[in-house]
């Protein structure tokens, strides 16, 4: 009897799922909507979990259940958080098996599988992890919007309101910013910003990193001013992780995800000249985080007796 698995990334904004058969072949992936483990409202999360992987069991010409689901999702570094959904999905019989852990463990696997490196992640929210040559593995950042996410959309959009906010008041540089940031949110003035921030959720706030980015490209100061910020910020968190991790016996190997690193987008090509002083080799392929967390899933079919 053939078995199937099926791997999530769950995010902020979107949420990918793929499958494959026990050979590590894949047969179909699809596309959802924003899947973030929250213990206060676990079901919300494993409904878009278990409506993505519908999609692609279909895509791949079967149905639900698998053997194994295993799914990588934003704010399951939480464990109140990750058990609630991973007892969700259970009770709702995507799969015999499922697992539920970080986003960040499935894009590290893609990356590097069981071997040293140091992810770097800015999306909607930010984070970096690393693991040295003798095991030890660390991360720096994750911290949450409240009082983390430094270098991630949610922070360059924060600070775009706060940028438009002081121009009003005649506090700081003339900026393009306003009328861009009013524009996309469809407002006609500025003072409606407070209303709007305050009944934001966090991927609507990181949406506006587009925004400064479009201001930056038209020669604006004050948004070249919040991407440079942005960099150094992740240029830190980098730094953390070679610190904590070392002493390195070869340079780790780096990999860049997430909507603002990944190829052609505003941070990769500075962040990239900034660290290229300390000489670290980069991953130049686009992570696959789903194709990780399915991998991860048929490990854990490795483990498993076959069905009589």
């Amino acid at each position: 009897m053939r078995r199937f698995v099926i791997g999530v990334d769950g995010g902020g904004t979107h949420t990918r799922a793929v499958v494959l058969d026990e050979s590590g072949r894949e047969l179909g992936r699809a596309d959802g909507r924003a899947a973030v483990a929250d213990a206060r409202t676990p079901r919300t999360a494993a409904d878009a979990v278990a409506d993505v992987c519908a999609a692609a069991v279909a895509a791949a010409g079967r149905s639900l259940p698998v053997d194994s689901l295993w799914a990588g999702l934003s704010g399951a570094g939480r464990e109140a958080a990750r058990s609630a959904v991973q007892m969700e999905l259970t009770r709702m019989g995507v799969a015999s098996e499922v697992r539920v852990d970080t986003d960040v463990a499935a894009a590290f696997h893609d990356a590097f599988g069981d071997g040293p490196g140091i992810l770097l992640i800015s999306g909607t929210g930010s984070i970096a992890w690393g693991r040295a040559e003798d095991g030890r593995q660390g991360r720096v950042g994750g911290w949450g919007h409240h009082i983390g996410d430094e270098g991630s959309g949610y922070a360059i959009g924060l600070d775009a309101l706060r940028r438009v906010a002081r121009h009003a008041d005649g506090r700081a540089p003339q900026t393009h910013l306003q009328g861009l940031v009013l524009d996309h949110l469809g407002l006609e003035r500025v003072d409606g910003l407070v209303h709007w921030a305050a009944a934001a959720s966090k991927a609507e706030v990181a949406a506006l990193a587009a925004v400064v980015a479009d201001a930056s490209e038209r020669s604006d100061e004050v948004a070249g001013e919040i991407l440079v910020h942005a960099v150094e910020e992740l240029e830190g968190h980098v730094l953390a992780i070679l610190k904590s991790l070392g002493p390195w016996e070869h340079p780790p190997t780096l990999a860049l995800a997430g909507g603002l690193l990944r190829p052609g987008r505003p941070l990769r090509a500075p962040l990239l000249s900034l660290l290229g002083r300390h000489r670290l080799p980069v991953l130049n392929r686009p992570l696959d985080p789903a194709t990780g967390a399915a991998r991860l899933a048929l490990r854990g079919l490795d483990q498993r007796p076959l069905p009589l």
